[in-house]
């Protein structure tokens, strides 16, 4: 044990080191901040991944595994402060903690996305993510046992199951689910977003319960692997009025996409143009592809039955 804990010691000492010297570097060489920042996120990942699986299980054994992500997200949330940027959040009725249970969506712009989530992610709260991260040593183990919806795009049925057990849990369990209906990251420079995905909007209309759209200003600014920008910044994210989906069916979905889609688009801009100082144009970007700004429906659609 001793040698196992002794190279694990020189192996941060080292990592430490790095970090300072990219750091130093980067009064030299701007771009070497990124790197360094970078690596702090890492370290970050890791530390908090471990943690998650410490916590999940002491809150299952003591009856609060519904929060096991939230704690987690916590954590990363104070460790990413040493890279000086956080996300902060405009919610004055206080629907993150007080609409319960829900589907949470918001936009999906980059990796630093998590930590996003780990600020304003909410308790009582579950994520959906891709089948491949359950594969990954510690955070797969963290996400695996917080009860994070893991899904298989290439595997319809599994998918169309995963959410519809996920439609249950959130009926018997008052658990709220959080999805990002963009469905990938968009990288964009500017507030723009990806044609929704319809999963997210069949499973709230199957489990009845309202969609919370999340709105987070663009913040190519603040952090861009593209540019190698990676700065310290405060990002302002803000919770829009809950969408009722009591009495709808499958047959409102379209509308019920397409409609909060704009409703996040109309706000991404606004939100981002205030975020820069700007005046917000009158125009609304256009979707990139798909019709109207919704995902065509594949043999991989992510759609629970109603």
């Amino acid at each position: 044990m001793a040698p196992i804990l002794a190279y694990l010691g020189n192996f941060f000492l080292a990592y430490i080191a790095l970090i300072v010297a990219f750091f130093v570097a980067s009064v030299a060489m701007p771009k070497a901040a990124f790197v360094a920042r970078a690596l702090i996120s890492y370290l970050g990942m890791l530390a908090s991944s471990f943690y998650g699986v410490v916590a999940s299980i002491a809150l299952r054994l003591v009856g609060y595994g519904q929060c096991a992500q939230w704690a987690t997200g916590r954590s990363f949330k104070y460790f990413m402060l040493l890279t000086g940027v956080t996300f902060y959040t405009d919610d004055p009725k206080d629907y993150l903690n007080t609409t319960r249970p829900a589907v949470f969506v918001a936009n999906h712009q980059t990796e630093v996305d998590v930590l996003m989530l780990g600020c304003i992610f909410p308790k009582y709260c579950s994520m959906t993510a891709k089948a491949s991260l359950a594969r990954i040593p510690l955070l797969g183990w963290f996400m695996t046992l917080s009860g994070a919806i893991f899904l298989n795009r290439a595997d319809a049925k599994s998918a169309r199951q995963k959410m519809s057990g996920a439609a249950d849990e959130i009926r018997t369990k008052r658990q709220s689910v959080f999805i990002f209906p963009e469905g990938t990251r968009s990288y964009s420079k500017e507030p723009t977003l990806l044609p929704f995905k319809k999963g997210a909007f069949h499973l709230a209309v199957e489990a009845q319960v309202p969609i919370v759209p999340i709105v987070v200003a663009n913040y190519s600014h603040v952090f861009s692997p593209k540019a190698l920008v990676f700065q310290p910044g405060r990002i302002p994210c803000k919770v829009l009025d809950p969408i009722p989906t009591t009495g709808l069916t499958s047959a409102d979905v379209d509308d019920l996409t397409r409609s909060t889609r704009e409703l996040m688009l109309a706000e991404l801009v606004a939100l981002t143009e205030k975020a820069r100082g700007r005046a917000a144009p009158t125009a609304v970007p256009v979707a990139a592809s798909g019709r109207n700004g919704v995902a065509r429906a594949t043999g991989v659609e992510l759609r629970v039955p109603a």
